[in-house]
């Protein structure tokens, strides 16, 4: 089926909505998976466990897509499977050191950083609701992230500075690399699914990005073969659920909207995983996490406002 017939029966924001979903669950199953796990084992697994799903299926039904692609186009795969591989890891590694909420709060910082190039590599211009939304959720973001090392004292927010500490330094800084690496992804992404389906685009980025670092994984000899049974299901589950479903639905939705909103939807990708924190890990939202994710929520529809008045008037 082909990608207009998607379209009819999924509209882009119900895609960006559903994938943020399925994205919100990838902290959680990493956090189980590091006990036994190193990050870039976890990166490896995840994107291997989606493009061993995903790459017999296009080879079988879709693989005259890949035999029409110029040498460009293979140049912009290899890239952004590059950038995708390099974006895991970093993001990955990060949460070892960091906090979930520091460490996604930085990585979900992507859309100022494809804001800031698609004018220049996609010629994509930025309107004004768009940037108002961005500033809104980037404020939002940027609250989440201080709940975390901030406290409500007799009505003044007493911050212990924790986040300048050495291990926790160098944790944000690694989110923040995930963030300049997932830019990378989605400005070359934007340019590759002109000329792909959604499938023939995620099967062949995957794969470069899992064979990279399954090459990686060899060359260091990381133990992959002595984990318990939990760990392997964390890893097939982070595979399958945000990186198999999730980035799907975002690369459905990156063929029919800009890639400045694609990226900013992500940034409700904080609140799914507050709420999937509390379930699973039981830890409960504080003030200023409530108050962020609020104004996330807020970013979001005020970005979303201009496309929708665009379909309407079309």
């Amino acid at each position: 089926m082909s990608d207009q017939n998607h379209q009819k029966q999924i509209h882009p924001i119900l895609a960006t909505t559903l994938g943020i979903l399925c994205v919100s669950t990838a902290s959680i199953f990493i956090r189980f998976a590091q006990d036994e796990a190193s990050a870039i084992v976890i990166a490896a697994s995840r994107l291997m466990v989606a493009s061993v799903i995903l790459v017999p299926i296009v080879l079988i039904k879709q693989r005259d897509e890949w035999k029409r692609l110029s040498r460009n186009d293979f140049g912009k795969a290899i890239l952004s499977g590059i950038f995708l591989a390099l974006h895991f890891t970093t993001w990955i590694s990060s949460l070892a050191l960091t906090s979930i909420a520091s460490s996604i709060v930085l990585v979900t910082t992507t859309p100022l950083w494809v804001a800031l190039l698609s004018p220049f590599v996609l010629k994509e211009p930025i309107r004004n609701s768009v940037i108002a939304g961005l500033v809104i959720s980037m404020i939002g973001s940027l609250v989440v992230g201080l709940a975390n090392i901030c406290q409500l004292q007799e009505g003044i927010f007493v911050c212990k500075g924790q986040v300048l500490s050495g291990s926790s330094m160098l944790g944000n800084f690694l989110a923040l690399s995930g963030a300049w690496m997932a830019a990378g992804y989605i400005l070359m992404g934007r340019q590759l699914r002109k000329n792909l389906t959604t499938l023939s685009y995620a099967g062949l980025v995957y794969g470069i990005a899992g064979l990279i670092l399954t090459v990686i994984v060899i060359i260091r000899k990381e133990p992959v073969f002595s984990y318990s049974r939990q760990t392997y299901f964390y890893l097939t589950a982070l595979g399958i659920v945000p990186q198999l479903l999730g980035h799907s639905f975002l690369n459905l939705a990156l063929k029919y909207i800009s890639a400045a909103y694609v990226s900013l939807t992500l940034l409700g990708e904080p609140i799914g995983t507050v709420i999937l924190a509390m379930i699973f890990l039981k830890e409960s939202p504080t003030l200023l996490e409530g108050i962020g994710a609020v104004l996330i929520l807020i970013g979001i529809v005020v970005a979303s406002l201009w496309r929708e008045k665009r379909v309407n008037g079309a």
